[in-house]
């Protein structure tokens, strides 16, 4: 009987078998199973922590981004509004300057036209006076005799008179 013993079971061992796989399971949780455990939650803690830093990274940088964004909007709304201004400005000042030179332009045709007219009328006033000049020396010459000077003058104006009322065509004809 000897093959059967080897294959026959002891129930006090088994029970020591037990016990030792017990008091192991024990101890492996006590000293191995509890720290790692912990190391585990610890790790898995530091895990966490990094992904909410990058979460909150990421928010933090979508938030600068739309507020960059925002900022260039009305970078660009301010730069539209001031070449805007510029141009009226420009505008304005273009419209001034041309306004300048039209009432300069027309101060000097005003100051020429009024130039004009007093050259004419020096030159018809100078006419007159060489007509009556001579006009007295004809005078003298056909009468032979020499004539008042304010009976003479009367006779010339008279004459120059007659002329204007005519139109003055023949003293145009003189300039």
């Amino acid at each position: 009987m000897q093959p059967l013993e080897v294959i026959s079971v002891n129930i006090w061992q088994v029970v020591i078998s037990l016990c030792n796989l017990l008091l192991l399971f024990l101890l492996l949780r006590k000293f191995l199973y509890k720290p790692v455990r912990k190391m585990m939650a610890a790790r898995q803690e530091a895990v966490d922590e990094v992904y909410r830093k990058a979460d909150e990274a990421l928010e933090t940088a979508e938030q600068e981004r739309a507020e960059y964004e925002q900022k260039l909007a009305g970078a660009d709304a301010e730069a539209r509004e001031l070449i805007s201004v510029a141009q009226s400005n420009a505008r304005q000042r273009s419209d001034s300057i041309i306004k300048e030179a039209e009432d300069r332009a027309s101060g000097m045709l005003r100051r020429a036209e009024n130039e004009i007219e007093l050259e004419r009328s020096k030159a018809t006033s100078g006419m007159k006076k060489e007509i009556a000049g001579l006009a007295v020396e004809l005078a003298e010459k056909l009468l032979e005799r020499e004539i008042n000077e304010d009976d003479h003058r009367s006779m010339i104006d008279s004459f120059i008179n007659s002329i204007e009322e005519d139109g003055g065509s023949d003293v145009g004809n003189w300039q």
